[in-house]
């Protein structure tokens, strides 16, 4: 048993977001097609003479919450009952996936602690169950400890790998504040008021261009349900998807429920192309260039 577990974890972003109507429970069913890209969170654990604590340093760290609702610690707990074991872990959380910026952040923290309490603790929990457990903790955690590209079905946590047959090189841009995934699932609602939301399904030209590497076909089939949602809460979105359009991005979204707006670049060369115009476009906070596919949760070593 190790004194200290790393696990680096990837953020994600979503080509596909389909969404059907609210369900009884509250959650939607998803056609969710997942992409991991290389900006990463690392969650260190080791043991904790005073009980489960939290910290967590990087960009917006003081917007991360370091009690009980942080995901790592539900995910260290939910562990530690299924081995009846008692969570006295300090999880350290090295943040650099954005906060609040729907590129699952949150949910690769759980992802990665789950995986370092794991190996910590040496409980020898099957592949099988640290799934099943993700899917307690979160819709997007699952994919969190997957990574590559996937198909979510059900509320997004039922996985079905899928096969890329290249690189896609991507820009994020971050916006001045956040947007809460809820309010824009309400928004989403809200706006479908009164009409057929149709049954989400995963798009056959988007997974085919995925299997292909192919950028161009990729940019004519991205899609994302909640947009429309996220520019109705958040409409300067609209400004910084216009600039990075005009950059040249072959494609342009907001990713998952915002308020990161994602560019599909052509190569590694347009992208930091239409990284530096949109860092000069004064419509966004900051701005990363990330690729993927990227492995899911990684045990780093020692």
């Amino acid at each position: 048993m190790s004194a200290r577990v790393a696990v680096r974890v990837p953020a994600k972003v979503n080509v596909q977001l389909a969404v059907g109507a609210a369900r009884p429970d509250g959650f939607h069913d998803l056609a969710n097609v997942f992409l991991a890209v290389g900006l990463y969170d690392e969650v260190t654990v080791t043991p904790s003479p005073d009980g489960l604590r939290v910290t967590c340093d990087g960009p917006d760290a003081d917007q991360v919450p370091l009690d009980r609702t942080n995901l790592a610690a539900r995910a260290a707990e939910a562990l530690a009952a299924r081995y009846g074991l008692t969570p006295d872990v300090h999880l350290h959380i090295a943040k650099d996936i954005p906060v609040a910026g729907g590129m699952a952040g949150g949910s690769a923290d759980g992802a990665g602690a789950l995986l370092a309490c794991d190996a910590l603790w040496g409980t020898g929990a099957s592949p099988a169950e640290l799934l099943g457990i993700c899917a307690e903790l979160g819709s997007d955690v699952p994919f969190s400890l997957v990574g590559g590209a996937a198909l979510g079905t059900g509320r997004g946590e039922q996985l079905r790998t899928l096969d890329v047959g290249g690189t896609f090189h991507w820009v994020f841009a971050m916006a001045e504040r956040g947007l809460s995934t809820p309010a824009v699932f309400r928004e989403f609602d809200r706006l479908g008021e009164g009409t057929d939301i149709p049954e989400p399904v995963a798009s056959r030209p988007l997974l085919d261009a995925l299997a292909k590497g192919d950028p161009d076909a990729l940019a004519a089939a991205v899609s994302n349900d909640l947009q429309p949602a996220a520019l109705s809460l958040f409409p300067e979105l609209a400004d910084t998807l216009a600039a990075g359009r005009a950059a040249g991005a072959l494609a342009a979204l907001v990713s998952g429920s915002g308020p990161t707006t994602a560019f599909l670049a052509r190569d590694p060369e347009s992208a930091e192309k239409v990284a530096e115009t949109l860092r000069s476009s004064g419509t966004c906070r900051a701005v990363r260039t990330a690729s993927g596919p990227v492995p899911g949760a990684t045990v780093l070593p020692a």
